[in-house]
């Protein structure tokens, strides 16, 4: 039998009543905060240490992988798929362009008579051109040029008259240098129809002359000159000679011929009215 104590200690917790009280020993064996490791617990030897959770990981660089060897078989330096150092590869000719550009380079004395054509026609112009402007050489001046178109039946002779002697200079000018050739000879058989035209209608018989010195041979190899002008371009020797229509004239050429020639039917039709032929 055990007798029970009245002492009121015997049933205070150890440490008195003020204290916090300590655990008997046998209680330190099953308490379940003495499991929670401390702050400055490292572990022991047989764990490992628990990451920290608190930082983000570090990311690797944005190219890593260039660094890294390339474990597929065709980037590899040996082997089959190994790609091999580039050599020159002397390439083919082709004989037909060969002879285009050898023809185009020796063009013997054409572009010289293009030259001969073209200054004597331009000079041609530019004396007739001073000849009616200024009265050189015998001529009557613009009064004279005004008194003939307006007996020829043209209309506005006065403001024609302008045109006739400046465009008859500028188109001669243009056809010593070489410059806008095409556009030139168009403006010279332009003149050159209208002055036909007018022969015609001035001769005193009927039908058509051409031998001089009553008829119009005179004015037909002009015009024939300058409208050769137009479809052959001006030769090497010249401003022009770099423009498409001096290497290889073609389509500009042609249509300079063509507005030459109405431009020239145009102003009789439109200023004279007067049927050549009738």
């Amino acid at each position: 039998m055990t007798s029970t104590s009245h002492d009121p200690r015997a049933w205070q917790r150890p440490g008195g009543l003020d204290g916090p009280a300590a655990p008997p020993a046998s209680a330190r064996l099953v308490d379940p905060e003495d499991d929670v490791p401390s702050t400055p617990y490292a572990g022991d030897f047989e764990t490992t240490a628990i990451p920290r959770y608190d930082s983000a990981p570090a990311q690797p660089p944005a190219y890593a992988l260039m660094g890294d060897p390339e474990p597929l078989p065709y980037v590899q330096p040996g082997g089959r798929h190994a790609a091999g150092t580039a050599e020159p590869v002397e390439v083919g000719t082709d004989p037909l362009t060969e002879d285009r550009i050898r023809a185009a380079g020796k063009r013997g004395t054409q572009d010289l008579g293009l030259m001969l054509l073209r200054v004597g026609l331009g000079a041609l112009l530019i004396a007739h051109g001073l000849q009616k402007a200024f009265g050189l050489w015998g001529g009557t001046g613009l009064g004279g040029l005004q008194e003939s178109l307006a007996g020829l039946g043209y209309q506005h002779a006065g403001i024609l008259t302008y045109v006739v002697a400046g465009g008859q200079i500028a188109a001669g000018v243009l056809l010593v240098l070489g410059l806008f050739t095409p556009l030139a000879a168009a403006g010279a058989v332009a003149y050159l129809v209208n002055a036909l035209l007018a022969a015609v209608v001035a001769q005193s018989g009927p039908g058509f002359p051409f031998f001089l010195p009553d008829g119009h041979e005179y004015q037909v190899t002009l015009l024939v000159v300058a409208a050769a002008l137009c479809l052959t371009g001006p030769g090497r020797y010249g401003f022009d000679a770099g423009r498409g229509w001096a290497r290889r004239p073609f389509i500009g050429s042609l249509a300079a011929l063509l507005l030459g020639v109405g431009a020239g039917v145009g102003i009789w039709a439109l200023l004279n009215g007067v049927n050549p032929l009738g």
